[in-house]
């Protein structure tokens, strides 16, 4: 609920009405996404940026075979013919690890468990050849296996094709293993951005060191000093609600009477480290130019 998903939906251009980017900004290669037009939008989606969504099963369509449906992206994005086409949705399944794949091009979504849905939906997105694959929660619906193997195949595909990936999720566990940089999202802004192995070894803000302190310890000195779990105080406020100032404020242990005045800006503390916290705000005088 913090707006994660809308993000990636946004970079798209792909919100729902009554939705719609009301500031900021999206520039792809030089291209403002924002103020693109609907062709030149049709054009880069798919093409150069590509999307796979929580559920697969609610991604593909039913009726038709997934060996179709990859078909269908490829003559549409790569204007291939039928039999080129066939070719490559084989190629592309055989790329994601899907077993016998020139036998399971025919199959029905329904007839392939969770996580190989998962691997066609990723096949389909690459086919393309896109430079940058938005991945949303993608492991969310799969059991701890099965979202290992899913992860270490973008890791792989990453390498192997030097592609960007932006990964949505809300586990901690998936962002120490996948990512590089980090931005931590609370009600629609991001609260931090930084480095992956500098954000767990020194969260800044206040919000994200209670998402790190509320992990489960299983260690055995953690069990033997027998130490409540650590939990953030309150609520999320609702999107209709939120409270003046840092939205975080009232949960806040931290906040000063400034936070909930003023909206706070994102503040660059360190080289690549960005912090939207009043804590933060001496230690460089000027805000990084993000919202």
């Amino acid at each position: 609920g913090c707006g994660k998903s809308i993000t990636a939906l946004s970079v798209m251009r792909l919100i729902s009405e009554p939705g719609k980017i009301v500031g900021g900004s999206v520039n792809f290669n030089g291209t403002e996404l924002t103020t693109a037009s609907e062709d030149q939008m049709r054009k880069i989606r798919g093409n150069d940026i590509a999307m796979i969504f929580q559920d697969p099963m609610t991604s593909l369509n039913p009726v038709f075979t997934v060996g179709e449906q990859i078909a269908e992206a490829l003559r549409l994005h790569r204007n291939l013919d039928k039999k080129s086409a066939w070719d490559e949705a084989i190629a592309a399944m055989e790329e994601v690890a899907i077993p016998s794949p020139s036998r399971r091009v025919n199959d029905y979504p329904h007839q392939l468990s969770g996580g190989m849905r998962q691997r066609v939906m990723i096949a389909m997105a690459l086919a393309c050849q896109p430079e940058l694959l938005i991945a949303d929660e993608p492991t969310t619906a799969l059991d701890v296996t099965i979202q290992a193997q899913i992860l270490e195949l973008l890791n792989e595909l990453r390498e192997t094709r030097k592609l960007a990936i932006l990964l949505i999720t809300h586990d901690l566990g998936v962002v120490a293993e996948t990512a590089d940089r980090v931005c931590v999202m609370y009600t629609g802004k991001i609260v931090e951005e930084s480095g992956v192995d500098a954000l767990f070894e020194d969260p800044k803000h206040p919000y994200t060191r209670g998402l790190l302190h509320s992990v489960p310890k299983l260690s055995a000195a953690d069990i033997k000093s027998d130490i409540r779990l650590s939990t953030i105080e309150g609520t999320v406020p609702s999107p209709t609600e939120l409270p003046a100032g840092c939205h975080f404020a009232p949960r806040c242990s931290f906040r000063k009477d400034i936070c909930e005045i003023e909206e706070i800006p994102l503040f660059e503390v360190e080289d690549e480290i960005k912090v939207r916290c009043v804590l933060y705000s001496d230690e460089k005088s000027g805000a990084a130019q993000a919202n």
